[in-house]
């Protein structure tokens, strides 16, 4: 789900960083020379990843083609709408997570002792193509302030991140460990969806059958923003039977600010039909939420989207792939795709990839 642009500069992604340097001599300067490992995708998989290794005393380093990592834990920050809300985010990717495991609550709670995630709500309505249906209540969402990547930029607070001026073009094994981009490392994690890690593995590597076995669905998301609320209150909407929205989300009341502005994710049908030209999807996408949400007043600004991989089509149910060099993680690595279930991913590749290279 990764379509961000290129980089234009090696700047580190969170300030205070010190983005290092790919140096292809493991012990040039005062690099001690040990276990290296290149992670490759800054999402909060490969960030969990590297936030182990590097607590495990590795030397880690995360590789990603963003302007900043996070991943689909992406924010879009409203600019030029000649709104009174320029400056403020809004999450464009995942929409919010959830937390089940005693290890991610751990994380969740640190997070909410910290005010960088909150508590947000239980109760979503469902909708039809012609408005509210019902009330469902589920487990608490939480939501965070300055927008879900803020908790993957905290994950990887003290981390190395390198913004690459250039992705990654190659992942290639040799005796004793890979070369990323011909740099030596022991071993390599790819957290990012299988069809963008294909691109980088020969064709006859070992995890090529694996990752041709992920497949991912794409989606839109629709940022509108209004001169005030217009519509009855809801936090978010499940709508069903509709051919061109999945999910309308209440932004102002999950950033908790009751900032008028509305976040929708598209169905994959429409999706499909419009990743050449997101925007094209547009007049349709306000169409259909005026008649699922029953706004009463013009957007008076708005933007689209495209996630090409937005989610996985599947689960492989086990929670991460290494075979000793090459490492993979993810939201498809698990039983269901969520956030939780990508930091438990990257954790759970951590440990094992620290277990091998330290004994």
């Amino acid at each position: 789900m990764s379509d961000a642009p290129l980089p234009t500069s090696g700047t580190p992604t969170v300030p205070g960083l010190v983005a290092p340097q790919l140096s292809a001599d493991p012990a040039a300067g005062d690099t001690a020379v040990g276990p290296r490992v290149a992670v490759i995708g800054g999402g909060i998989s490969g960030v969990a990843a590297a936030r182990v290794l590097h607590d495990r005393g590795i030397e880690v380093v995360v590789l990603d083609r963003g302007h900043r990592i996070g991943g689909r834990m992406a924010v879009r920050t409203l600019r030029d709408t000649g709104l009174p809300y320029d400056g403020r985010v809004v999450d464009v990717g995942a929409a919010y997570l959830t937390a089940t495991g005693a290890a991610f609550r751990t994380v969740v709670d640190s997070w909410v002792d910290r005010a960088l995630l909150r508590p947000w709500t239980d109760t979503f309505v469902t909708a039809g193509p012609d408005g509210r249906v019902s009330v469902v209540t589920g487990p608490l969402r939480y939501a965070a302030p300055l927008g879900l990547r803020s908790l993957v930029e905290d994950l990887a607070a003290d981390l190395p991140v390198l913004v690459h001026p250039d992705a990654v073009e190659d992942v290639a094994r040799v005796d004793g460990g890979v070369l990323v981009d011909g740099v030596s490392f022991d071993a390599a994690v790819l957290a990012m969806p299988g069809p963008q890690a294909l691109d980088l593995v020969a064709e006859d590597d070992p995890v090529v059958a694996v990752l041709a076995s992920q497949f991912y669905d794409p989606t839109l998301t629709l940022v509108v923003a209004y001169d005030g609320v217009c519509w009855e209150p809801f936090d978010a909407m499940f709508v069903n039977g509709s051919a061109l929205l999945a999910v309308v989300v209440d932004d102002g009341r999950r950033r908790g600010d009751l900032a008028p502005v509305l976040v929708v994710h598209s169905t994959s049908l429409l999706a499909a039909r419009n990743l050449d030209d997101p925007r094209s999807a547009a007049p349709q996408l306000l169409a259909a939420l005026t008649a699922v949400v029953g706004t009463t007043a013009d957007p008076a600004w708005f933007d689209v989207r495209r996630w090409s991989l937005a989610k996985p089509r599947r689960t492989l149910g086990v929670d991460h792939w290494f075979d000793g060099a090459i490492g993979l993680c993810g939201d498809v690595w698990g039983e269901t795709s969520k956030i939780e279930t990508a930091w438990t991913s990257g954790d759970a590749l951590g440990r094992a990839m620290a277990d091998r290279l330290l004994s």
